[in-house]
């Protein structure tokens, strides 16, 4: 992977504290709001995270493949933007 590591662990790591938080709330009922509110800052979290693994993908491992002839890792990339288009 050759994504910035410690950013996306960064990022990761914020939304496990982020989840264990969510967690807490629902078991002490909180407002139905305040946990959506949290659970779209988690969604957020991961966002970036992904965005930052993609970004290093297509900077090196794309542009190798371009480079190469290799048409499998635009597939790939294909597949990924078909997910996030859902």
């Amino acid at each position: 992977m050759k994504a910035d590591k410690d950013k996306v662990g960064r990022y990761l790591k914020t939304a496990k504290g982020q989840i264990e938080g969510v967690l807490k709330m629902i078991e002490e009922d909180r407002y139905c709001m305040d946990v959506s509110n949290q659970l779209l800052a988690v969604e957020a979290l991961l966002k970036k995270a992904n965005r930052e693994v993609l970004k290093a993908h297509l900077e090196h491992c794309v542009v190798e493949a371009v480079e190469d002839n290799k048409s499998q890792k635009i597939e790939e990339v294909l597949g990924i933007i078909d997910k996030l288009t859902k």
